[in-house]
């Protein structure tokens, strides 16, 4: 192989190609939008590096040396797949027969696995799913493979992770029905750290901003209880005086559900944005994408969501 051989870009087969086809240089000039000396001194390099003419003159026209005819149907195949590399692959739904990883909360897992189950036993019965309960900042998982998709509430989106936001709304405070706080319209900061409070760990971080609140102040609220699960807070705030904090579409569906009950936090707003998360080594996967707009298609046309819009995370 020839120093000039082994310095051949993409742009100089597809040259070839050019030439090798339409055998006459101020049409192939045209077609790859270049001026006929360029095209010439393409050519020169490229006779350089098969130490072959190539293209012959004949009268007026041009005929392929002996090499160049041999050269023509293996450089047709050759750019094809080159093409190939970069075009996505076409997916179909039905055959696909691949394991993806989720994680969620279990309020997701809920109410949401069951209608995503049976989306893909129509859609794609060849695919099976495993689902973790997931936690906040674990986002360790996606970048290993772990896990491919996860939905979760954060404030700022670390490196290298792309999503989608499900939606967005205020943090508000869920309590028993007949707890002595339902009297008020709001909950102020000192009815809030009066009682004792269940936290939820699954699903993402939906209320550290309170303890930033307080810890400004040098207070702290106390924590009877936390836990991984939904289920398992509802249990407890539904039988005493607990609080827990969570996100006001969660708060109204758990109210109806479990007749519970929610008023909003006086002393302290916060938005709480809630994400549909993947890395970005898989952006570009028609296996993902797929499965990743179904999950967020299926969220949006459930009762268990919360009115929001779709965006980029850089």
């Amino acid at each position: 192989m020839t120093p000039t051989f082994a310095s051949l870009s993409l742009a100089h087969l597809r040259t070839l190609d050019c030439l090798l086809r339409l055998k006459n240089l101020s049409h192939a000039a045209e077609r790859l939008g270049c001026s006929q000396p360029a095209l010439s001194r393409q050519l020169a390099h490229l006779r350089d590096a098969f130490d072959d003419p190539l293209l012959v003159r004949q009268g007026r026209g041009y005929v392929l040396s002996e090499h160049a005819e041999t050269l023509v149907e293996p450089l047709r195949q050759v750019l094809e797949e080159l093409s190939a590399l970069r075009q996505p692959p076409v997916f179909d739904p039905a055959r696909c027969e691949r394991r993806f990883c989720l994680a969620a909360s279990d309020y997701v897992a809920e109410f949401m696995l069951p209608v995503l189950v049976e989306a893909l036993e129509r859609e794609a019965p060849g695919v099976s799913l495993e689902y973790r309960t997931w936690q906040a900042g674990e986002y360790g998982l996606l970048a290993s493979g772990e896990v491919d998709l996860a939905t979760t509430l954060f404030d700022e989106s670390p490196a290298n992770l792309h999503g989608r936001l499900l939606g967005e709304d205020q943090a508000v405070c869920l309590m028993a029905a007949d707890h002595p706080l339902t009297a008020g319209v709001a909950v102020s900061q000192a009815d809030y750290l009066a009682y004792r409070h269940v936290r939820v760990s699954g699903g993402g971080d939906k209320d550290s901003f309170i303890d930033r609140h307080l810890r400004t102040q040098g207070l702290q609220r106390r924590l009877q209880l936390q836990v991984p699960f939904f289920g398992a807070m509802v249990k407890v705030v539904g039988q005493g005086q607990a609080l827990a904090t969570v996100p006001e579409h969660i708060a109204r569906q758990l109210c109806r559900l479990h007749g519970l009950a929610w008023r909003p936090l006086g002393f302290v707003a916060h938005s709480q944005r809630y994400w549909v998360v993947w890395h970005q080594r898989l952006q570009a996967s028609a296996e993902h994408r797929w499965l990743r707009n179904r999950v967020f298609e299926l969220w949006r046309q459930s009762s268990f969501g919360v009115e929001g819009g779709h965006a980029h995370v850089p």
